[in-house]
């Protein structure tokens, strides 16, 4: 298979300006910006992945595709094994043709749906990879799962690609951002991207016959210990300033990783009180489309990115 053409895409990565740290790193050279990724195609698990909202995963599953690294770096994040930039971890690199067949291979078993996790830093990747499959005469529905960490102009490049956003909105609170996220302006950029994702896409979400996601958005809010009221924020942005219609998907799946079991807040669960609080809210403002979660939900959702498929 020649996939030289759809790999042009990466040439943007000699001066990388695709995601809001702006690094202007050749990402071609030995020295990498913000997510300390290179130009390659760093993927530590290509699988079929159950544990997604209903209409994502299906009865099937998802073909998730998930990105090392992350232009984030969430203190407490979920998938550390994969995301934390200092972490020492096997040799995460596939070859541009690897992947493909690993994705076809799993679109061959009946599935119709690929979803890029944490992809914001790897866009020219996700482009290549969607031309590239799309060359081959496969047509899934793409999904663009990300932290919510993304430039206007990028997402811009992807409205003709991308058929469903699966979005973070982490924070209302500038200062959490910074001491959680390094990020201070993450609540500013997330909000312009979420509203560039509603221009592209609308309020509705477009299901199929046998209601898996065939275009929309899913806005996806963990609920993090000790600050409802930041969550009440994330809700009230998205009621009050883009529409009540929105799909929202609320977690409350929350466990304290390694890097944070002695914070003097993140070491613990969400408590069922505080998330009553954010549920409560968010049907007040008239959210009324979307999921919540189980108090139990906490001890699901635990993947190992050093198994062959992390989530068995």
């Amino acid at each position: 298979m020649n996939f030289d053409n759809p790999l042009t895409q990466l040439d943007v990565l000699k001066d990388c300006t695709i995601c809001p740290r702006n690094c202007h790193a050749d990402r071609f050279s030995c020295k990498p910006g913000y997510c300390k990724s290179d130009a390659s195609f760093n993927i530590s698990s290509i699988c079929i992945h159950s544990g997604e909202e209903p209409p994502v995963s299906g009865k099937e599953g998802i073909c998730n595709v998930f990105f090392t690294n992350c232009n984030l770096q969430c203190i407490y994040c979920q998938n550390w094994q994969i995301s934390d930039t200092r972490v020492k971890r096997q040799d995460t690199q596939m070859t541009f043709e690897q992947v493909v067949e690993r994705i076809i291979h799993i679109l061959d078993k009946g599935i119709n749906r690929v979803g890029f996790v944490s992809p914001s830093h790897f866009v020219p990747q996700v482009k290549a990879i969607i031309h590239a499959v799309q060359l081959l005469g496969y047509r899934p529905v793409w999904v663009y799962n990300s932290n919510g960490f993304d430039k206007v102009e990028t997402l811009r490049s992807l409205e003709n690609l991308i058929n469903v956003y699966l979005p973070d909105f982490k924070y209302s609170d500038p200062e959490i951002a910074s001491e959680y996220s390094d990020a201070a302006d993450y609540p500013g950029i997330a909000a312009s991207a979420l509203k560039e994702m509603y221009r592209q896409k609308g309020a509705a979400l477009h299901l199929s016959d046998v209601g898996t996601v065939e275009s929309g958005i899913i806005i996806r809010h963990l609920v993090l210990p000790g600050h409802v009221t930041n969550s009440l924020g994330v809700l009230r942005y998205i009621a009050e300033e883009v529409s009540q219609r929105l799909h929202i998907s609320l977690m409350s799946q929350y466990y304290p990783t390694p890097g944070v079991s002695c914070h003097p807040e993140l070491k613990r669960t969400v408590t069922s009180e505080e998330y009553k609080m954010v549920t409560s809210e968010m049907e007040k403002l008239g959210l009324y489309n979307g999921w919540i979660q189980e108090p139990e939900s906490t001890r699901n959702y635990r993947p190992d990115f050093n198994q062959d498929h992390p989530f068995e």
